[in-house]
């Protein structure tokens, strides 16, 4: 005798499918999340204290690329359910795969560097050496990543990046800015022709669009064990991660702009103290509590970086070489992957103290712009992989995301090429 099948109410159907849909969420908003950390804050901050508003248009634009580009990235996982470096591996081989890792390591060794940068410079705002905020900073990072499951760790980074998303929103409105300039210029483009201007653009593609966040999205959409039934889930996922990476980041531009640049405050951001000095800015316009929240945001945001850039480099890296991966397998359980975070950590802990302070700051921008300049590199091979339809199934991409991702790759390299023209010529 057959069993009937369950029948839900259409009230009951739509929570039903709500709940699957909620369910779903995580990987896209951490990324975003981790999008802006302390180098992406940094970044911003020199964007609004160089130019104020008129960079604004730099974030709608690279809004749309990262939401292209992290979708794509979200569908290879959840029709293949594995990262990004284990299908390059089976497609093209170690070699391929080695070389596109390589190219991500360097990107993202640069990145956890400047997360450590971002702990000091945050820290000693509140009279904490720097030696001690690496120790702190690394020593709290491991034990979350080796002794938390996947669901504390997952819930945690959504939650200190909803802070740090607060602690700037309520810094730009403290700083009293020109709302209707910025919404020009976030819509009408002034460009220049100055290296400096270039740089700074380039730098705030690289920290928003980053090589790790692309490996990132689809090794936590495979870890978390989510199929092509949760398409839909996912997007909104994606979606809401990206629009958020961005509002943190006009916010963050927003208030340097409104505090430094528009009343003509100098802060030299070559600086070893550049942070602190834009931090600090924010005192005369909005009082203390702005200064606070930004220097609060700040080491929350470098905390985020901290948990998400060697996770990712430890993915990356063991399903280049076919290791065990994932933050529910126990130490013992996966030593490569643990071991090899670990190491991400602690080299780039100890690095942070070698480096001159002076330099910290232009380490924490650089590594921006070699994610721009490095994350083609990534992207051709993600939009190669989407095309295969018998790797893909029914997620292949269509004739619209195909144009879309092929253009944005080609406009970053056009960035790159931008920046090295201007570089040499002085122009």
């Amino acid at each position: 005798m057959r069993t009937p099948a369950l029948s839900l109410g259409p009230r009951a159907a739509n929570r039903v499918r709500l709940a699957a849909i909620l369910g779903v969420l995580g990987p896209g908003l951490v990324s975003g999340f981790a999008d802006n950390d302390a180098g992406g804050i940094s970044t911003y901050s020199v964007a609004g204290v160089r130019f104020g508003y008129e960079l604004l248009w730099v974030l709608l634009a690279s809004q749309i690329v990262l939401f292209f580009t992290q979708e794509v990235g979200a569908r290879l996982g959840l029709a293949t359910g594995q990262g990004l470096a284990g299908i390059v591996r089976e497609k093209y081989g170690v070699r391929w795969a080695a070389f596109m890792i390589g190219a991500m390591l360097i990107a993202n060794t640069g990145s956890i560097v400047a997360e450590f940068a971002g702990c000091g410079a945050a820290l000693q705002l509140f009279g904490v050496p720097n030696w001690v905020s690496a120790l702190l900073a690394a020593t709290v990072v491991v034990l979350l990543l080796t002794r938390g499951s996947y669901g504390k760790v997952q819930y945690l980074f959504v939650a200190v990046g909803l802070g740090v998303s607060i602690s700037y929103l309520i810094s730009a409105l403290l700083a009293r800015p020109d709302w209707g300039l910025a919404l020009n210029s976030l819509i009408i483009p002034r460009l220049d022709t100055s290296p400096v201007y270039w740089i700074t653009v380039v730098a705030t593609v690289g920290t928003t669009i980053t090589p790790w966040g692309q490996a990132f999205i689809q090794s936590y959409v495979a870890d978390k064990r989510l199929g092509p039934e949760d398409l839909v889930g996912e997007r909104l996922d994606v979606g809401l991660g990206a629009l958020l990476t961005n509002l943190i980041a006009l916010f963050i531009v927003v208030a340097c702009a409104a505090a430094v640049y528009s009343v003509g405050t100098h802060v030299d951001t070559g600086s070893a103290d550049a942070v602190q000095q834009i931090a600090r800015a924010l005192k005369p316009l909005a009082g203390d509590g702005a200064t606070v929240l930004f220097a609060v945001g700040l080491l929350a945001a470098s905390f985020l970086g901290l948990g998400v850039v060697p996770l990712t480099s430890a993915y990356a890296a063991c399903e280049a070489f076919g290791w065990e991966t994932g933050v529910d397998w126990r130490l013992r359980e996966a030593p490569a992957f643990y071991g090899l975070m670990i190491f991400f950590i602690t080299f780039s802990a100890l690095f942070i103290l070698i480096v001159p302070a002076r330099m910290l700051i232009q380490v924490m921008f650089t590594a921006q712009v070699v994610n721009c300049v490095l994350l083609p590199f990534v992207l051709v091979f993600v939009m190669r992989l989407s095309a295969d339809k018998q790797l893909m199934g029914s997620l292949v991409s269509g004739r619209f995301m195909l144009v879309v991702g092929w253009l944005g790759t080609g406009l970053l390299v056009a960035l790159s090429v931008v920046l090295l023209v201007t570089s040499l010529t002085g122009a």
